[in-house]
């Protein structure tokens, strides 16, 4: 099929189709199979959480290369010791050890511009991963001729082998000569976090393939003997949930000495943020000249250079261009996760732009997302779109769509919340 075909298949099934819907009663039973405390599925599956869309999104597979272009290209470049160098000078120097792992769940997520996919940023804690594979195995076609069309899915089975292989293939990287006994799934306040039941379903799955798991705070290490402890139990790997990327609050003292020094596996971590994550790389990345000096290859700067918005680090000498032009920049604290301290320039004030100003902040060419038409109690509502390419070295392990209203992604749209996608044939 050419990619304009492709193109206008994905745009007439993303504003006319709804014969994909999601079997909420097959979903229910597989999170209560899997969910060790007693009215999580529930709390998940109301419509007013608005976690779960129950329609999917459909892309051209033209953008799907793109997509896999782009993270190739991104992927080949943190290789190198040129860039390797030049962005692990800038990070705490409890980044700079690589220790073998190569990162658990990476998202790179992008917008469907005008030109193609459009990388927005990267992020080295993608949640919802495990939600949405429950979600994607509950899908249900109207029709023989719908299932025909988009061809077999990969089954729920298969998917959950991949991620527990991954996490073994991580232990290896960094204890080549032992088996993966326990992991602690680690987030500050676990019980307390939007995505717990995702740490619940992790763990019954770590369970289900006998490794033993906890769900943890960091305050509830100890270090004994040269191990960590998290009670009585010695803790082999750290599947880390933390927004404290580098692990420099109080409160994650004893993990990350545990961390740098080589008491235990931690996936992802600090070395992986830096290298990957922190939004000043994005600016980097998108400087043609910065990247031949640092020898990278012709073929991944055009990458780059089709897929990548222009991003710079705000600072006083470029302030006053920004702020007259900052109706085309969107700015992100370039440490920050999901849309925390996040604006658009067009609606800007000038008190938070001296905040921005002064904060660590990179600004990004805007990029409108795309859009999903959906029948909301009834009515027909355009949602914007963003797409979450989930990875591992480098393959895309997984498609997330997220639907949403207002500046930035969230989970609280009626009718939007986590969708599958469907790459159109």
């Amino acid at each position: 099929m050419s990619q304009a075909r492709e193109s206008e298949l994905a745009e007439i099934l993303n504003r006319d189709c709804y014969c994909i819907s999601v079997n909420r009663t097959s979903l229910g039973d597989s999170l209560a199979a899997h969910l060790k405390e007693s009215g999580v599925p529930e709390r998940l599956l109301d419509r007013s959480s608005n976690l779960f869309s129950d329609s999917p999104v459909f892309m051209q597979r033209g953008h799907l290369r793109k997509m896999e272009q782009l993270i190739g290209a991104v992927e080949n470049i943190a290789r190198s010791t040129a860039y390797r160098s030049k962005v692990l000078a800038a990070a705490p120097a409890s980044a700079r050890q690589d220790l073998g792992p190569s990162g658990v769940f990476f998202g790179y997520d992008f917008h469907l511009g005008a030109t193609g996919p459009q990388l927005i940023e990267i992020n080295t804690n993608a949640g919802g991963v495990l939600l949405s594979l429950y979600l994607a195995a509950a899908q249900q076609e109207c029709c023989d001729a719908v299932t025909n069309f988009f061809g077999k899915q990969r089954t729920f089975q298969d998917a959950e082998q991949d991620i527990v292989s991954m996490f073994k293939s991580e232990w290896q990287a960094q204890r080549p000569n032992s088996a993966l006994r326990t992991v602690a799934i680690v987030d500050h306040q676990p019980s307390s976090q939007f995505l717990y039941p995702e740490f619940l379903l992790f763990q019954t799955l770590f369970e289900r393939h006998g490794i033993a798991a906890i769900i943890a705070d960091p305050n509830e290490f100890e270090i004994r003997n040269d191990k960590l402890f998290a009670g009585d139990r010695k803790i082999d790997l750290v599947y880390n949930r933390l927004t404290d990327f580098y692990l420099e609050s109080p409160g994650n003292s004893r993990l990350l000495e545990a961390y740098q020094r080589n008491l235990v596996v931690v996936t992802p971590s600090p070395f992986h943020y830096a290298l990957f994550a922190n939004k000043r790389n994005l600016a980097l990345l998108s400087d043609r000249a910065q990247l031949i000096e640092l020898g990278v290859g012709e073929e991944d700067i055009n990458t780059l250079a089709d897929s990548l918005p222009a991003t710079m680090i705000v600072s006083k000498d470029n302030a006053e261009r920004l702020w007259a032009e900052r109706k085309q920049w969107f700015f992100k604290p370039a440490t920050g996760y999901g849309s925390r301290g996040a604006y658009r320039g067009a609606k800007l004030t000038t008190r938070v732009w001296q905040d921005i100003v002064r904060g660590n902040y990179v600004a990004q060419a805007v990029i409108p997302p795309s859009e999903r038409q959906l029948l909301v109690d009834g009515k027909k509502q355009s949602l914007k779109l963003d797409i979450r390419c989930v990875t591992y070295k480098g393959e895309v392990q997984q498609l997330i769509a997220r639907l949403y209203t207002g500046q930035t992604t969230n989970l609280r749209t009626a009718g939007g919340g986590l969708a599958t996608v469907y790459p159109t044939p």
